[in-house]
């Protein structure tokens, strides 16, 4: 089988790049090079030209806070171009996946976001994405739409790294009242190759639409904090808890960002892990690589 990868160089593409060959998955990764992701014809024309059975897109602009003064520049990645793939993939009958995130809904109430649930983004780079999920929709075709939260991996810029580098302090600072679930770069790699493979295999079949995938447990950041220390050994600063207004960004979080995740059981067969396995492999990794220069 064969698949077009937008985004190999980020957390996910790179997961997903290094378990490709374990799923009978040979990669057409696309980068920077070959196809601007804010040229949505250039996009289109990659997709029109390769000969591939599936199109994975694990490309997006994440810079939450940044996408507040550069909006469109969001939208065209998060939503321009994921349209024009999707469009391009129906025309030539190819299946899309396509990741989204949990900012698409507003971090109201305490229940777990389900799938058909309303969404209401609350910043710029939500509103990006959720417009890239309706282009996807829209084009018709065979598309799976994945929304997940708090990535993780050894690779790129992310919470634990972020958290690792600020060992030394004396003390942290971490929001207590926004609510997640961490998710293993890795574990979502997984779970998209074996989707991956199902839509191929069954063009007919039912893994479509939205689905949510995210590491198994909700906690809050500063708990996240705490448990990136804990795995990681060692001195720690004293992690003081603040609320989101204590510590305020450029752009609104959802407090309440925590996925139901019940349907990835029912429609691929997978469970996902406790969010603090795939934490210990990620600390493990980064201590192996420690000294080295980031790829």
């Amino acid at each position: 089988m064969r698949a077009l990868l937008f985004g190999p160089s980020g957390q996910l593409g790179r997961e997903i790049v290094d378990r490709a060959a374990r799923h009978g998955v040979t990669l057409l990764p696309v980068d920077r090079a070959m196809a601007d992701l804010t040229d949505a014809g250039a996009v289109a024309a990659v997709v029109e030209q390769v000969d591939v059975d599936i199109v994975i897109n694990a490309a997006a602009y994440t810079a939450v806070d940044q996408a507040e003064a550069e909006e469109e520049i969001a939208h065209a990645v998060n939503a321009a171009a994921p349209g024009a793939m999707a469009r391009a993939c129906a025309a030539r009958g190819l299946p899309l996946i396509h990741v989204s995130t949990d900012y698409v809904f507003d971090g109201s109430g305490t229940t777990p976001w389900r799938e058909a649930d309303p969404v209401g983004p609350i910043g710029a780079y939500g509103r990006s994405k959720l417009a890239g999920e309706r282009a996807v929709a829209e084009a018709g075709g065979q598309t799976l739409i994945v929304r997940t939260s708090w990535v993780f991996s050894p690779h790129g810029r992310n919470f634990v790294k972020t958290v690792l580098s600020l060992a030394g302090r004396p003390e942290l600072r971490v929001v207590d009242d926004q609510y997640g679930r961490p998710t293993a770069a890795g574990d979502l790699a997984e779970a998209l190759l074996v989707a991956a493979r199902r839509m191929v295999e069954e063009p007919d079949g039912p893994v479509r639409g939205l689905l949510h995938f995210a590491g198994d447990g909700a906690t809050t950041w500063r708990r996240f904090a705490e448990a990136v220390f804990k795995a990681a050994g060692g001195p720690a600063p004293v992690i003081t808890p603040v609320t989101t207004r204590e510590y305020p960004t450029l752009t609104a979080r959802p407090a309440n960002s925590v996925l139901d995740c019940g349907r990835v059981e029912t429609l691929l067969g997978i469970r996902p892990r406790a969010w603090r396995d795939g934490l210990a492999e990620t600390v493990r990794a980064l201590a192996d690589r420690a000294g080295e220069p980031e790829a």
